[in-house]
């Protein structure tokens, strides 16, 4: 038999060798203050940002949004399977009792009867000398943070979706507008080319310049009649409505732009980084894979239980009987005395799956950085660009409205108008697209910002 206990005891040590613990990564370095931007004290608070465009339709749409989008209902979901799967973490430490109880009677021919009963009390408890199922529970706490700030980033996203959509939807429905104006004035000057050539006063060629003006001015309308019809159905999808729900509450008597509040001041990188529900996301899963390591590696110790039980058995023959009672206490210890490098594995795997979460984690941090950036030069570049296409806006209007003049009196030619017009035309379009452009820049920049998440929704979950 010494063989035997060599052989075990051999495979006992090979199942608990030490697993290396893996290079810790380089820190990640935050810059100190936004590029172009100073450190402020007090940043701006962002709860409910999409109120400061000032447009009821808007706040109505994002609040519907956000108590019935199918994406947050789903991440809602993951949260209560989160809260559920600690509070089965958290049962494997508390004592299992059972009960138990049986009855049996039998009677053939002219035999008298009998029968026997019993009835049994057990309880079992394995203390976590390990710390294993500890671990677990912890692990089990970091997923329900995790899910937390998931269904915090998924409301940000829903609400900055909703707000771009509708952005979107106001500008397309301007440029559409612009496109018609820009078509009746083709049409009118058609009509008026088309009356000077039958005077004799011009030729086909500026006619038929006309027309094909006119016919190209048209021939834009039902592209941007698509994208007002596309932003609407998007709209309705984010409320969780069929695609056309909300066509005739969208319908505006006239297309309005709104326009954003006073853009946000900015707190440090820092700051706004833990004001950010993804990036608090990815910390906790760091935290829930550096647990299962834990457990993986607690797991692999042996672990010991208690067994009591208590029973009562009577036998019953012929109307009479006794009852016995029993009792037992049982402690045993168990562990794996050679698994062939399983229990190594698990923990090598564990240690593989917190390098990933850790690696997630700086990219999204790195995003996150990158986000505020891009948002932040975005919103500047196009405030440069809104005010230089509003002085060309009013240049080309007044050129427009000469050159029409001069045309009428016969002091232009054609040629001129048709210029003026296109002109005229690109510039009010750009600048539509580019006041939308400005709304659409202060929406993703408040979501780079955190979009107004301060973590409630995982306090709550806590208590």
């Amino acid at each position: 038999m010494s063989w035997l206990c060599a052989a075990l005891a051999l495979g006992g040590c090979s199942a608990l060798r030490p697993v290396p613990r893996p290079a810790p990564a380089p820190p990640l370095a935050v810059p100190t203050a936004w590029t172009g931007q100073g450190a402020s004290a007090a940043p701006t608070p962002l709860v409910q940002w999409w109120t400061r465009f000032g447009d009821p339709e808007l706040s109505s749409l994002v609040a519907r949004a956000l108590e019935a989008n199918t994406r947050i209902a789903g991440a809602r979901g993951a949260l209560q399977q989160a809260r559920a799967l600690r509070k089965v973490a958290n049962a494997a430490l508390a004592l299992s009792v059972n009960v138990s109880a049986s009855a049996q009677r039998n009677k053939s021919g002219e035999q008298p009867v009998s029968g026997n009963s019993s009835g049994s009390l057990g309880a079992s408890y394995e203390p976590d000398i390990s710390g294993a199922r500890s671990a677990a529970v912890r692990s089990r706490e970091a997923d329900i943070e995790a899910a937390g700030a998931t269904l915090g980033d998924v409301q940000v996203a829903v609400a900055a979706e909703v707000a771009t959509n509708y952005l979107s939807l106001r500008g397309a429905e301007r440029r559409l507008a612009i496109a018609r104006d820009n078509l009746a004035n083709q049409r009118e000057t058609a009509q008026l080319t088309d009356w000077r050539t039958r005077a004799g006063l011009l030729t086909s060629l500026e006619n038929e310049q006309a027309r094909a003006a006119a016919e190209q001015a048209a021939a834009r309308l039902p592209a941007l009649e698509t994208a007002v019809l596309q932003f609407r159905h998007a709209l309705a999808l984010l409320v969780a409505s069929a695609p056309a729900a909300l066509d005739a509450e969208l319908a505006p008597g006239v297309a309005r732009l709104p326009e954003p509040g006073p853009t946000a001041v900015l707190a440090i990188p820092a700051a706004t980084l833990r004001q950010r529900p993804d990036v608090r996301a990815a910390e906790a899963r760091v935290r829930a894979a550096y647990e299962r390591v834990n457990e993986a590696d607690a797991a692999r110790y042996p672990t010991f239980r208690l067994d009591a039980s208590l029973g009562l058995r009577g036998l019953e023959v012929g109307g009479s009987g006794g009852a016995t009672l029993l009792k037992s206490l049982l402690g045993s210890i168990s562990g794996e005395a050679f698994d062939a490098g399983a229990g190594y594995a698990q923990v090598v795997a564990q240690q593989g799956a917190l390098v990933q979460a850790e690696a997630a984690w700086r990219a999204q941090v790195l995003q996150a950085l990158g986000e505020v950036e891009d948002g932040l030069q975005a919103l500047a570049a196009d405030r440069v660009r809104e005010q230089a296409l509003a002085r060309a806006a009013e240049a080309a209007a007044n050129a427009a409205l000469l050159a029409r003049q001069r045309y009428a009196s016969g002091l232009a030619d054609f040629q001129t108008v048709l210029e003026t017009q296109r002109t005229l035309f690109t510039v009010q379009d750009d600048l539509a697209a580019t006041r939308a452009a400005l709304g659409t820049d202060h929406v993703q920049l408040c979501r780079a910002l955190g979009g107004g998440w301060d973590g409630r929704v995982t306090e709550e979950v806590k208590k």
